[in-house]
């Protein structure tokens, strides 16, 4: 090659090489990432993908094969026992009746259809949206989130388990999709409707229609088809006779929406339609072999198990109770036998025994619960749930439809002391603060404006300037009320909540009363919280839980620190206070049986005498007893005024009395002699005082708005004031209980939710 050839070579290359270096400084052109990532590749690994799936699911369906369907004889004995090892109940007999499809009305059908899968008679039996979302959720850790057809759920149900994971939704779609094609749609539903859970032991809509409504499926009307339908979403939750409020508009609601579908889909007319009134399920019957407490027990153990499985696999009520009922659990609670003996004989010393419904009705509307927590492990270790669970389904331990009264107030002043709270003076809350306890005395705002509430005191006492401790020794109303304004209800409400409450009550003034619902299990829950000094217990009733080879992990009952441990101290001292120097003397104090136990408690009785409690505690062991007044026909509250004959004066049931005498008679029979408090506080009563407050004048009977200038006391009036002055202070059991005396029309008037201005209560 010639020069002049090789200088021509080297332009051409230059030429060539230029668009490279423009390329390189921004010049259009394709990166790696794009020469990598083109639509074509992209497009071709999708379909790939796809193919793969395809094929893959093609070798699924030919080598799953539907599977010999026994679901009743894979059912298997849940085994309980007591914290000791020994058998407490088996639960396990199988509540099941097949029926033929002919034998359920078609309507009845339908509202199952209408509920579930409206496209059933239309669809393949399967959703593929749901069941890839399912699977999505499954391979995400979120657990299962419905989606699924009436045949997925038969699938489920019969030949397969509850269990979530990715294999055994891969089965459930498989069979779902061949069964579809080898049974008609009635088998189908038949199969559905006699192997559903629906609660109360009931397995298929037969042995449902006689437990919710006392007939055979044959006899079911629509409107309680609907409500069996409406039912299946969560048994134990939409169940009538347990279910709470919201349970029970909930259930309402799936049952207007379950005929509303009918409606929709031509199975009933507009007119049916609205003729149409809630059935109210008839009130359950016990399993057999769950007498006395037993069922009350295994009914708590099977929720928590419930709770943790639809927490820990992320699944649904529905599904949680189908694993856990009858599916070969053994279950070992925490309960300890002498205990749990302990607290049946007292509640049937001091309580059962002395009701004689033919001589006194009103003894035939009293029920009790009990119970019983270490502070220190949050181990439930005895539970009192009615007089038995075949006689009273529902249980009086957990039951929160009842006001906790009095027993609220120690929140308060735990709110206070953690919230670093002040009085309208400037002054911190403490147990030697200064109140104005005149009874009915306006609550005022930190501007001095009157919030609209001016609770009257027991027995519409005036006790004029009395300390925090004072106050709660005799269950002051006046005091607390105001105490809730300058602490913020909010904070109240949110120590509540801390304290184990639930954490969505109304922030409103009338709470500090105790105005809200509770059950002796969540006021177990916040007493042991103090006892542990300021550490969250969650009462819990199970100590394991195995099947097979499974193995469920509870969670750990005590928490983190949610009120300081001097909070919490103080608190308990000026708790000690009510038992040695106020409503709790007589029962607690003075009681024979106690042999030195150190306790703190707060007595309590709600609006028109319908409830009262005593829920204490020793260093060792904290128990919430509760009596409720309940017709034994309608289940309505009432007042239990005149129970068992035996009490005194205005015949009145108060938390000081048998509530208390039953705390009593058990934990001064299971508790240490030996234990103390160890109490991080310079404040309450359990607290040598450091200065001696001067007596009282004569309290008057006319309420007042500004504080007296009088020395506040440590010791109250009597009960009843006297019209002349005395310098000698009265004897008279204090009690914390309201009195009958008609309220006066000294403005400003006040509500109380539900019972407005009764003065027949304590809070």
């Amino acid at each position: 090659m010639g020069r002049a050839e090789e200088r021509r070579a080297r332009q051409r290359g230059g030429r060539r090489a230029a668009p490279k270096r423009r390329r390189s400084s921004g010049a259009p052109g394709k990166s790696g990432i794009r020469r990598f990532f083109t639509w074509k590749k992209v497009l071709g690994t999708f379909l790939g993908l796809c193919l793969l799936g395809i094929g893959g699911f093609i070798v699924l369906y030919l080598m799953v094969d539907v599977p010999k369907g026994n679901a009743a004889a894979r059912l298997q004995s849940n085994v309980y026992k007591y914290s000791d090892g020994t058998i407490l109940a088996r639960d396990g007999k199988v509540n099941r009746e097949i029926v033929d499809l002919s034998k359920v009305p078609e309507g009845v059908r339908n509202t199952f259809v209408a509920a579930e899968n409206k496209s059933f008679y239309k669809d393949s039996g399967v959703d593929f949206k749901g069941t890839a979302r399912g699977l999505i959720n499954t391979l995400s850790g979120k657990g299962a989130q419905g989606g699924s057809t009436i045949t997925q759920q038969y699938v489920k149900n019969y030949y397969l388990t509850q269990e979530q994971t990715v294999t055994r939704k891969l089965r459930e779609l498989v069979i779902s999709l061949k069964v579809d094609r080898q049974m008609s749609k009635d088998d189908i539903l038949a199969g559905y409707l006699n192997t559903s859970y629906f609660g109360r032991n009931a397995y298929g809509i037969q042995a449902a229609a006689q437990a919710y409504y006392r007939v055979d499926a044959e006899k079911l009307s629509v409107r309680q088809g609907a409500y069996l339908a409406a039912l299946l979403q969560a048994p134990s939750q939409y169940d009538w006779a347990v279910a709470s409020e919201t349970g029970k508009e909930l259930v309402k609601n799936r049952w207007n929406y379950v005929l509303d579908n009918m409606v929709e889909e031509g199975w009933l007319s507009s007119s049916e339609r609205r003729s149409m009134k809630f059935p109210v399920p008839k009130e359950p019957k016990a399993a057999a072999g769950l007498e006395g407490q037993k069922g009350y027990l295994v009914d708590l153990a099977n929720n928590q198990l419930e709770e943790q499985l639809m927490k820990q696999e992320g699944i649904s009520r529905s599904e949680a109770e189908t694993q856990v009922k009858s599916q070969g659990w053994t279950i070992t609670l925490n309960i300890d036998p002498k205990k749990q003996a302990q607290l049946e004989k007292s509640v049937e010393t001091q309580l059962t025994n002395k009701l004689d419904p033919k001589e006194r009705p009103v003894d035939g509307d009293i029920q009790a619960g009990a119970v019983s927590v270490d502070p220190k492990t949050g181990k439930i270790v005895a539970l009192y749930g009615g007089e038995d669970y075949f006689k009273h389904y529902r249980s009086n331990a957990t039951r929160t439809d009842y006001q906790p009264a009095s027993t609220f107030k120690p929140v308060i002043l735990a709110a206070a002391l953690e919230n670093q709270a002040e009085t309208q003076d400037g002054e911190a809350i403490g147990a030697s603060t200064v109140y104005d306890g005149d009874s009915r005395r306006p609550v005022v705002d930190a501007n001095g404006k009157k919030v609209g509430f001016a609770p009257p005191n027991e027995d519409d006492v005036d006790y004029g300037d009395v300390t925090v401790q004072t106050a709660m020794n005799k269950s002051i109303n006046s005091v607390f009320a105001q105490m809730g304004v300058d602490v913020g209800m909010d904070e109240v409400m949110d120590t509540a909540a801390e304290l184990g409450m639930d954490d969505d009550l109304e922030a409103v003034p009338a709470q500090t009363l105790g105005s809200m619902g509770a059950s002796p299990l969540q006021m177990a829950g916040v007493y042991a919280t103090l006892d542990n000094h300021g550490k969250k217990v969650t009462p819990t009733l199970i100590k394991s839980a195995e099947q097979n080879n499974r193995k469920v992990t509870m969670p750990d009952p005590i928490g983190e620190q949610v009120i300081s441990g001097e909070t919490a101290d103080t608190v308990t001292s000026v708790l000690t206070g009510v038992v040695d120097d106020g409503t709790a003397q007589k029962s607690v104090r003075d009681n024979p049986a106690r042999d030195g136990q150190e306790v703190a408690g707060k007595t309590g009785t709600s609006d028109f005498g319908r409830s009262a409690w005593f829920t204490g505690y020793t260093p060792d062991l904290v128990t919430s007893v509760g009596m409720f007044g309940e017709d034994a026909k309608t289940r309505n509250q009432v007042n239990m005024k005149g129970a068992t004959g035996t009490l005194p004066g205005t015949g009145r049931v108060n938390g000081g009395g048998l509530p208390a005498q039953i705390w009593a008679a058990y934990m001064f029979g299971v508790t240490d002699t030996d234990a103390e408090f160890d109490l991080d506080t310079d404040q309450g009563a359990a607290v040598e005082p450091t200065w001696t407050p001067t007596k009282t004048q004569e309290p008057s009977r006319t309420p007042t708005q500004e504080p007296t200038t009088q020395a506040p006391t440590t010791e109250a009036p009597s009960e009843t004031p006297s019209q002349t002055p005395t310098e000698t202070p009265t004897t008279t059991e204090p009690t914390d209980e309201p009195t009958t005396t008609e309220p006066t029309t000294t403005e400003p008037t006040f509500d109380i939710p539900e019972d407005p201005g009764d003065p027949d209560a304590d809070r």
